[in-house]
């Protein structure tokens, strides 16, 4: 591993521990804090991408998975006042999304790289985020895959209800998955002032030395 890598592998373990502990605390009807915190490892995935390449991205991916695997064994063994706080499915959920979404964004932006600046990150993180938000929310949520923990209750989640509290008639966890695909969009759109300052930043040092 080069040492250059380190600091990407520290930012997304970090990113993905905070998202694992805010996601138990709920902001407003329809998202938790951690909502705010796990698109973040969008941008870092497409940082080390940009500077050092796919191979780096990829490390940093893996790192972050690992660091997920781990909060999630940790949260099958904490109670909460419904039972664990991480379930099979969450786990599934979150461990699949996470490393299909990211790797995803990887080939996507290795694919665009070469074209206009913003171009590789947001659709990349666009595309990304969208395969994270279907995959997890349909595989921890979604009354079809009840087989795969069959003595989880999740038809809280089914509950039918108008979108949003707006909008037409959808199971729960629809409109949760709305919101935080909401959320990683808008998120997606302002990473690119923080990955534009940084990248230039990088190509000035490396002019320098």
């Amino acid at each position: 591993m080069n040492r250059s890598h380190i600091p990407g592998i520290l930012a997304m373990a970090a990113i993905v521990l905070a998202s694992n502990i805010l996601v138990q605390f709920l902001f407003g009807n329809w998202l938790t804090w951690g909502a705010f915190t796990y698109p973040l490892a969008f941008l870092v995935t497409d940082l080390m991408n940009r500077l050092y390449g796919p191979s780096a991205a990829r490390q940093v991916v893996f790192a972050g998975f690992i660091v997920g695997v781990f909060c999630s064994l940790v949260g099958t063994q904490i109670m909460g006042e419904f039972g664990p706080l991480v379930t099979l499915r969450i786990a599934l959920g979150s461990g699949i999304a996470f490393l299909t979404a990211q790797l995803l964004d990887v080939a996507i932006f290795n694919r665009l790289r070469e074209g206009t600046w913003w171009r590789a990150p947001l659709t990349s993180t666009l595309i990304g985020a969208t395969v994270d938000t279907a995959l997890f929310f349909s595989i921890a949520f979604s009354g079809a895959l009840t087989f795969l923990e069959p003595q989880n209750d999740v038809s809280w989640a089914g509950e039918m209800l108008p979108m949003l509290g707006a909008g037409p008639i959808v199971p729960l966890w629809v409109s949760l998955a709305v919101a935080d695909w909401m959320v990683k969009i808008a998120l997606a759109l302002m990473a690119l002032v923080p990955f534009r300052l940084i990248v230039l930043r990088f190509r000035e040092n490396s002019a320098l030395t």
